[in-house]
This record gives C-alpha cells, structure tokens and sequence, in this order.
C-alpha cells in the first residue's frame, strides 16, 4: 500500500471507498468532536452514507479536481486530509483537514497538510493554496500560522451551516513564498 509517513507511528494514504466502515466508524467515534465544524459529520449517518461520501471524493480525484487522503494513527483511522478544491488550471486549491480529539496535539494535522502543500507546488505546480477555516477554530488557525500561511481576511457569513450563517477566514499560501524541505544527506 502506498502511503506517506507523517511523525513515528502515523501516516497518511488514500482514502478510498472501499475504506467506508473504517472511515464510517471514525465518523462515529468523533461525530460530537467534529460536528461544530464540518459539515460531513452530522450527514454522514451510516456505512452507505459513507461509502457515498467516499465515491463522490473519488470522483472528484478522477476529474482532477480533489483529493482526500486519511491519517492513520498506530493502525488506526484519526483524521484526514482533503483537497476541498482543485484547480488545476487557474493554479489554486485549497485544502482542509479534520482530526479525532484523542489525536490532537500530536502534529499530525500540520505534517499531513504540509505534505499537501508540498505535493501542490512541487508535483503540480499551483501558484497557490488556500486554507479557510471558521474564527472559532483556534486550533485550525493555529496549523494556518504553522504553516506560515498569511492571514487574507473574512468572508462574512459565506456558508449556510446547521441553523445559521458562518464567517470564514481566508489564508494563503503562495508558490513565490513556499520554502521546501531541506533534505536530510
């Protein structure tokens, strides 16, 4: 299986539709941790449900324009990694992540999405990635400001979740401000 190691005992590989009792299971063990901020966590209500889910992210990979990895932690599913958007031609994307709370605080996020990052500019040469999370989020900001994102504003109730409207904020980073890991000889 490919997959990509991420910090000792994690790794990030596909994930796939024939993953949806794992990544169902996930949703249900981490439904309440996640529901405040991702959408998919509250809809997402069976193994079908999943497996949807999944095959539309599939589908999405084959048009180029997503991707969705998982983060796998000792074995086991804790979060994941998504190319919300792909646009291969205009050069920009943005991506996302979500992580079960038993593995936070580890860094796992953070080196998944770098890795993202990495493979945009240097495999399919985007000009940019964009990260949006919601104010509130203080632990997503915080992967932004790691990541040496730069803080582009908000957008003022620019989605319809649950029984309201929500804020976004933008940040960015471009290819002209990417610096890559250095290897290690």
């Amino acid at each position: 299986m490919l997959s990509h190691p991420l910090v000792p005992g994690a790794e990030l590989r596909a994930l796939e539709p024939w993953c949806a009792e794992e990544f169902f299971a996930f949703v249900e063990r981490a439904r309440e941790y996640l529901a405040p901020w991702i959408p998919w966590a509250t809809s997402i209500t069976d193994v079908d449900g999943a497996r949807r889910w999944l095959r539309y992210c599939a589908e999405e990979q084959a048009r180029d324009e997503g991707r969705i990895y998982g983060i796998w932690l000792d074995g086991e599913l804790v979060g994941g990694v998504v190319f919300q958007s792909f646009r291969a031609r205009a050069g920009v994307c943005e991506v996302g992540a979500w992580l079960a709370p038993e593995a936070a605080g580890r860094g796992l996020v953070t080196a998944a999405v770098r890795r993202m990052i990495e493979w945009a500019f240097v495999e399919r040469g985007m000009a940019r990635v964009e990260w949006r999370t919601e104010p509130a989020n203080l632990r997503s900001v915080a992967v932004a400001r790691r990541l040496g994102m730069v803080r582009e504003g908000l957008l003022r109730q620019v989605f319809r979740f649950h029984d309201g409207r929500r804020d976004l904020e933008m940040w960015s980073l471009l290819a002209s401000e990417y610096e890559a890991p250095t290897s290690v000889a």
